[in-house]
């Protein structure tokens, strides 16, 4: 059994309470930090523990701390971007609902750790079970003494908020959040500056993910070095992934980094498999916006090595043959899957969350979901995949946030993988509005690429 530091108790009854959140060891990292270490001495374990950001980037949390800007008689902000609005994703929610506790205690330590007196938890505005959820935690945490004033008598004082957010998947973008936090339109702010100079209200402010701060809790508890054994390489730790489409146990998992891919599809620990049992053609293994991947890539690297559950291994060969570790959202396809009307799906989803501000994505998204209308549809020409590779091409890299590079590089690598289905589509008018391109049109199930 793989070693769990996040969901150890999941199934605990009345986990959710700080009393039994307690029994099991809870709050004992807000002691040892309060109590027996400095804010340094907390940044120094966080740096050590190698841990990543676990919303998507993977930036090494330490270092994301050490940057934060310290003038003399300017507050200080920490908070927790709880948005989780990319598709696919769904691991913060959950725990979130179960364990609000584990949240909370991350959330005092890091705050101690950051020098911040306020912190907010800004929870996306449809989740409103969650948001009750920790509202109690923290109603519970402040009548024990672990919120307010003088917290276990350390001399530390701290209030943590909860923060509905507008709905939209742009304020995920952590200085959108923050425009959104201010009661202003959710637009992402040009950066520099960043936000550990200049974030909420102006002032120094670190913005990180739910199971990022929740992480912070067994790192302090075992330490960071023992912490940084676990894992593999640069990919520390442990890793929630919230595992859905045409899987036999779709659901949250907590996984060793390094774990194979195809052990997390099949295993019975894990996935157990493909529903139905159909073949696998198909993963997007980090949400929406991370390159799809056939079914030959993304269970072997380009190299033939056995793809890893991890941040390199997944991106190993770049865009080509390779994607991202992203929120951890885990989406398989299976034989029967269309990846044209897959791809419209996302695209129409990112020209509907575009902000606008920008006009690549602006425009670009509204041509592409047009023109992956038009294929589906039977109402394209073959000189149609050309163009939308150009649209896709013009709006990476030239935008103010990276929703642009969210709806670019699903397209990119459809077409990329799976032309030949786009051709099909073009080819096949009728057919295609009433049968799906599956892997009986391939002649290698598992090589579904045309070289």
């Amino acid at each position: 059994m793989a070693r769990k530091l996040l969901l150890t108790h999941i199934d605990v009854p009345g986990i959710n309470t700080l009393e039994v959140y307690r029994q099991k060891g809870g709050y004992r990292a807000v002691e040892k930090a309060l109590k027996s270490m400095s804010p340094d001495d907390v940044l120094e374990e966080v740096k050590k523990s190698g841990l990543r950001g676990r919303g998507g980037a993977g930036f090494p949390t330490g270092m994301k701390w050490s940057f934060l800007a310290k003038p003399e008689g300017v507050a200080r902000y920490l908070v927790c971007n709880a948005d989780e609005s990319e598709p696919g994703t769904f691991k913060d929610r959950y725990l979130m609902t179960h364990i609000p506790h584990a949240l909370i205690e991350g959330m005092i330590v890091s705050s101690y750790a950051l020098g911040t007196a306020t912190s907010y938890i800004y929870v996306r505005g449809e989740m409103m079970p969650q948001i009750r959820i920790l509202e109690q935690a923290i109603a519970e945490a402040k009548n024990a003494g672990l919120l307010g004033k003088n917290i276990l008598g350390s001399g530390y004082d701290l209030e943590i908020f909860v923060h509905p957010g507008g709905g939209a998947y742009i304020c995920g973008e952590e200085t959108a959040l923050l425009e959104s936090l201010e009661g202003k339109r959710g637009n992402p702010r040009i950066k520099p500056p960043f936000p550990a100079v200049s974030g909420l209200y102006g002032c120094p402010t670190v913005v990180n993910n739910v199971e990022s701060i929740a992480s912070v809790v067994p790192i302090i508890n075992d330490g960071g070095d023992e912490y940084a054994k676990i894992g593999i390489g640069r990919s520390t730790g442990t890793k929630l992934i919230s595992a859905g489409g045409n899987l036999r146990k779709p659901g949250v998992y907590e996984i060793e980094l390094g774990l194979p891919v195809e052990e997390f599809i099949y295993s019975d620990e894990y996935c157990g498999g493909i529903a139905d049992g159909k073949r696998l053609k198909a993963v997007v293994a980090g949400g929406s916006s991370v390159p799809i991947l056939p079914a030959n890539l993304i269970l072997k690297t380009s190299t033939g090595e056995s793809r890893l559950m991890s941040y390199e291994s997944l991106a190993e060969g770049g865009f080509e043959t390779g994607t991202m570790m992203g929120s951890g959202g885990f989406i398989a396809f299976d034989e029967d899957q269309c990846i044209v009307r897959n791809t419209y799906n996302f695209t129409r989803f990112y020209r509907h969350e575009s902000c606008g501000q920008c006009s690549p994505c602006r425009e670009g998204t509204g041509w592409m979901e047009k023109i992956l209308y038009n294929i589906e549809h039977g109402q394209a020409s073959p000189q149609d995949i050309d163009l939308l590779w150009d649209i896709q091409r013009n709006i990476e890299g030239n935008t103010i946030c990276p929703l642009g590079d969210a709806a670019a590089w699903p397209v990119a690598a459809a077409i990329r993988h799976f032309r030949d289905e786009f051709e099909w589509h073009i080819n096949n008018p009728q057919e295609a509005q009433t049968k799906n391109f599956g892997l009986a049109h391939y002649a290698d199930p598992l090589a579904p690429l045309a070289e």
